[in-house]
């Protein structure tokens, strides 16, 4: 019987070794017979047809083993900042990470912004500097980088001998059950009571100290920091020791009442719609009637499976601690709570996606089937945001970057047999309030119907996102009204006075009335609409744009030319580092004039390209200094850039043009101040009036 289970994600920027390092993992936790190579396309975990052609990992995997009493529910990640979607799906239902860091290209972009992720959700990490024995490695400068880009909590679990050569090896400061000394003062000092004690003892035992130092991991206080190297199996037994020694299982057992959170979809043949779950406390037996809190409904468990892989093993119960998919909860979607709330955590914020697109069948005839299949893929990746226009036959889809559309183009044709061209795509502008003001709307006419709602909209603190509160009591308004209003103000943002949908804006509903009579479900939601775009109308907005930030290295007498290019595109960067002949460079660029910048700076050197790191930050938009756009849909200002990729496409980096007239959009409810005149003979009561 195992002891605890522990669900941890493995994550890092591209290139980094996670996957490599995945399969030894399996292979010494003897979940696999024989690793896999990610060159040979025959890693266990990238199983799409797709992800063996590229050597990329698209969608997370999960693998399960157990080692020392622990059962460990392995979730491999993409690298690729085109998937990082399905990254922070993943964070939702892990227990701990591993952050895979090289020992020669040290801390990059896409590092950096999956450890603030990390660090907003509380998420304990264990860091493994990879490639130890590589030419250029240097564990000493990857720590000291991590000191300064992440965090200076770190303790280093073993010494690092012979680096840079095939030789290399570590020397473990932790055995699993005892510490060398050398490690002691670093844990006490994190707990005070533990301190107090060594300061008058003068001596704490391996077994306080195993204890202290797993509530300050998992407290997220301190950070173990472990090295080796995927491709020669060095340092992972010694990973798996921590693992399994250091890491406590997060609260909820199977006897209480059922907790769990929906992380992912899939679509079986057999099957059919398969919801991922991770359940945090209780228990889902096959044929249950599980309780969805979203969607406030119950739904019937069909039967249940474990991921194995690329297989799904049957089973008859999933526990608490363990993540399965269940079958016939065909209404469910990522996201949803099944039973209660009380063990769940806060839902990740997810990253805005940088481009919209169009997509079109290259066969005519096949356009329902087109629509069909985009609609299955964005139950799967809700980030696609995809938009079907039925009336004018136009799907969109919002995505993050280049590959993404190629995936998706290989996706279409080999799952769904569809083939389907992408047209140019365009940047996406936000928009956010520039000023304070308040939105009023009173919905009383044809009767019978009655919603009055005011709004006090601010601007919000960048990256923000929405932020919802009511200052108004069920006396005035009924609780189911209230929770109607607070469904409708994200769905009301979604197309400003500009076209663009509203961000970064904070909003309170400030005053407001129902009628016993005569308010009906549904008027407050149509209030809501007239009351947000009377109140973004009063604020006025700015333009917000999507930004990626860049990480450069190189010789230093490229650096003139090189921030030449970053002020041209209206980049922004930090004083660069020199040293020893070369530079670091760091800042961030605007989407629209960037894409092709690393190709640009391969052209000024060869060696460059492997030297720059770029990634989407999480709170990836600032206010915009292009030019107000024409009121004219469609419009923009093409620019001819060459992808990364080995065809060419062209994006067009709008001065931002509205998307005019979307069914059920915002700019159809784009009503004026609607307050009746004075001396109206309308209703001006307030319940029961």
């Amino acid at each position: 019987m195992n002891e605890k289970t522990i669900n941890i994600g493995i994550l890092a920027h591209a290139d980094a070794g996670k996957t490599t390092i995945t399969e030894n993992l399996l292979f010494i936790g003897k979940a696999i017979k024989q690793k896999g190579s990610v060159d040979k396309g025959t890693t266990s975990t990238d199983f799409l047809d797709i992800e063996k052609e590229r050597g990329i990992s698209i969608r997370a995997a999960i693998n399960t083993f157990t080692w020392e009493n622990t059962l460990v529910n392995l979730i491999d990640t993409p690298g690729h900042v085109d998937f990082s979607a399905e990254v922070e799906r993943a964070i939702s239902i892990l227990d701990a990470v591993i952050l895979v860091v090289s020992s020669v290209e040290g801390v990059q972009s896409h590092t950096i912004t999956i450890w603030q992720t990390l660090k907003e959700c509380n998420i304990p990490v264990f860091f493994f500097i990879n490639k130890i024995d590589r030419t250029g490695a240097d564990t000493e400068a990857v720590l000291e980088e991590i000191q300064k880009e992440l965090t200076g909590s770190l303790v280093l679990m073993q010494e690092v001998v012979a680096e840079g050569r095939d030789s290399a090896q570590i020397i473990p400061y932790f055995s699993g059950t005892s510490f060398d000394p050398c490690l002691t003062e670093t844990i006490v000092e994190a707990d005070d009571t533990l301190l107090e004690k060594y300061l008058t003892d003068g001596v704490v035992s391996d077994k306080d100290l195993l204890m202290s130092y797993s509530g300050s991991i998992a407290s997220t206080i301190l950070f173990p920091v472990y090295t080796g190297s995927a491709k020669n199996e060095i340092g992972i037994t010694e990973l798996l020791h921590g693992i399994s020694s250091l890491l406590t299982q997060k609260a909820g057992n199977t006897n209480e009442e059922l907790s769990a959170l929906v992380f992912r979809i899939d679509h079986d043949k057999t099957l059919g719609k398969l919801a991922g779950v991770r359940i945090f406390s209780g228990q889902i037996k096959s044929r249950d009637i599980i309780f969805n809190q979203s969607l406030g409904k119950e739904q019937k468990c069909t039967q249940l499976r474990k991921y194995r892989g690329a297989k799904l093993e049957p089973t008859e119960v999933l526990l608490a601690g363990e993540v399965g998919a269940v079958s016939g909860l065909s209404e469910t979607k990522i996201g949803d709570i099944l039973g209660s709330d009380k063990y769940t955590p806060e839902q990740v914020r997810m990253k805005e996606p940088l481009l919209t697109v169009k997509v079109n069948a290259v066969d005519e005839k096949d356009y329902a089937k087109l629509a069909a299949a985009l609609t299955e893929l964005s139950t799967e990746d809700p980030a696609l945001a995809f938009d079907w226009n039925r009336e004018d036959e136009e799907l969109h889809l919002q995505l993050m970057g280049w590959i993404q559309i190629e995936i998706l183009e290989s996706l279409l044709e080999s799952r769904f047999s569809v083939k389907a061209k992408f047209g140019d795509p365009t940047v996406i502008f936000r928009e956010t309030p520039a000023k304070q003001g308040e939105g009023y709307a009173r919905y009383w006419m044809p009767k019978p119907c009655w919603a009055i709602v005011k709004f006090l909209m601010e601007p919000g603190e960048p990256g923000s996102g929405i932020v919802y509160q009511s200052k108004v009591s069920v006396d005035k308004i009924q609780q189911k009204y209230l929770n109607e209003i607070e469904r409708t103000v994200p769905e009301a943002l979604k197309q400003g006075i500009k076209g663009w949908e509203v961000s970064d804006i904070k909003i309170t509903l400030i005053e407001g009335e129902d009628h016993e009579m005569h308010t009906h479900p549904g008027d407050f939601i149509i209030a809501t609409y007239m009351g947000i775009m009377n109140g973004l109308v009063n604020t006025g907005t700015h333009f917000l744009e999507p930004v990626i930030s860049f990480k450069i290295s190189a010789n230093e007498d490229l650096l003139g030319k090189i921030t030449s290019d970053i002020t041209q595109m209206r980049g922004q960067f930090e004083s660069p580092e020199i040293e020893k002949g070369k530079f670091t460079l760091k800042g961030i660029l605007p989407v629209s004039t960037s894409l092709d910048f690393p190709v640009k700076l391969s052209s000024r050197s060869p060696f460059l390209n492997s030297a720059v790191s770029m990634s989407s930050l999480p709170s990836a938009m600032r206010k915009s200094s292009v030019p107000s756009p024409s009121r004219t849909a469609g419009t923009g200002m093409p620019c001819t850039l060459p992808a990364p990729t080995a065809t060419s496409r062209r994006v067009v980096c709008n001065t931002p043009s509205p998307r005019v007239g979307l069914p059920g959009s915002a700019a159809n409810c784009a009503l004026p101040d609607s307050r009746p005149a004075k001396g109206s003979s309308a209703h001006s009561g307030g319940r029961g009036s």
